[in-house]
């Protein structure tokens, strides 16, 4: 480990740079998500067949996660960064030269894959903050990421309508060198050695689950909230280019921002999670969740009710996920990569369940059969909150 590393101050742009760098390279996972209908189009898919696209995209992260995150606590972290973002780069190039849905699924899997690069800038980010600002930091960072799952609809959108969907590909290639190249220069070099092979270290983050159980129920209420996140994302696209509405690629982008709005209104979460208010706001967070499926259950009818749905799930979402981050960082600094690897894992493993069957759901029942998906998962998430938040007389998890 470099000492001296540990001593030098994260200033506010790196924080802030951190944090455009993670909005960007998880977004190249989101651009398809308001294309989905004009890439059916074109592409003689069927909808449940372009909801893959989206599956494909978030299990390659699920399995990068895994393969990939942990290498944080085994390598040095700039490096490892940097080459992790180039191969990010390359999935991309092939995306945006893709004719095929194989192709197109081929350069969504390395871009998916190398992508979880933004989970290894994260518990860098909470390594370098002082202990007192973790929570407002790791907070920002993880703000940063969200509002590029968000924002990159809204790009695609304006992009697609500028050119095609190939040009979204193309241009978030380029963003993408010019991020590497800046973060080359800015971040400070980091080595952080665990001692084990790595064998043993991708095998021992199942050991994590089994050794600390706020761990793992911290994880698996992430699984559940961001299945719900993607059973709305997912099936948006064909709600908004159906009838009544039949929006253009641009306009559907724009609900994005919506999204973004919401995210951002809980950027303080994790300030409020270091004054030890986490298991209050992990209940109100849930509660918010099953509150905004009623207002999107009208939005076949009304946009309204359907834009303020949006921003209460993902500002729900976002409260509880940016809670359990940092709950789960306290644990032990010194494997923060192995935490975030499996907590990320099981989160977007919902994120590729929920994708997958909301575009089943909407092809089968329309927007209805969506609705009663999303609330079904919000009762659930509910019930397994409300038991893991438990008083401290009476909880299992410590918090």
């Amino acid at each position: 480990m470099d000492a001296s590393t540990r001593q030098t101050p994260l200033s506010p742009w790196l924080v802030l740079l951190m944090a455009t760098t993670t909005g960007l390279v998880v977004a190249s996972n989101y651009y398809a998500q308001p294309l989905l209908h004009t890439i059916s189009e074109q592409l003689n898919l069927s909808y449940a067949r372009a909801g893959i696209i989206v599956t494909t995209a978030q299990a390659s992260y699920a399995v990068g996660l895994i393969l990939l995150v942990p290498l944080g606590d085994l390598l040095e972290r700039r490096g490892l960064i940097v080459t992790m973002m180039l191969a990010s780069t390359v999935g991309l190039l092939i995306s945006a030269t893709a004719t095929s849905l194989w192709g197109l699924l081929a350069g969504t899997a390395i871009t998916g894959a190398f992508s979880v690069v933004a989970q290894v800038l994260v518990p860098f980010a909470a390594t370098l903050s002082p202990v007192a600002s973790r929570g407002r930091v790791v907070g920002t960072v993880m703000s940063g990421l969200l509002l590029g799952i968000l924002l990159a609809r809204t790009v695609a959108g304006a992009l697609s309508s500028l050119g095609d969907w190939h040009t979204v590909y193309w241009v978030a290639a380029a963003l993408m060198l010019v991020n590497t190249a800046i973060l080359f220069r800015a971040l400070p070099r980091y080595q952080q050695n665990s001692g084990l092979s790595y064998h043993r270290l991708i095998a021992s983050i199942g050991g994590l689950f089994l050794h600390y159980p706020m761990f793992r129920q911290r994880a698996l209420l992430g699984c559940l909230i961001f299945a719900m996140f993607s059973i709305l994302w997912t099936s948006l696209a064909f709600l908004l280019s159906a009838e009544p509405w039949g929006f253009s690629d641009a306009t559907i982008g724009l609900f994005g921002l919506a999204g973004a709005v919401g995210a951002l209104s809980a950027r303080h979460a994790g300030v409020l999670t270091d004054r030890g208010h986490g298991r209050s706001l992990t209940v109100v967070g849930l509660l918010l969740l099953l509150a905004s499926w009623g207002l999107l259950g009208l939005g076949g009818r009304s946009l309204a009710a359907l834009v303020a749905g949006i921003m209460l799930l993902d500002l729900a979402l976002q409260a509880v996920h940016i809670t359990n981050m940092n709950l789960i960082f306290t644990l032990d600094e010194d494997i923060r990569n192995r935490l975030n690897s499996g907590y990320m894992f099981l989160y977007f493993v919902g994120g590729a369940a929920g994708s997958l069957a909301s575009a089943w759901v909407y092809q089968q029942h329309d927007w209805r059969g969506v609705i009663v998906l999303g609330c079904a998962t919000g009762i659930l998430a509910l019930l397994y909150g409300l038991w893991i938040s438990r008083p401290p007389n009476h909880a299992v998890d410590g918090i």
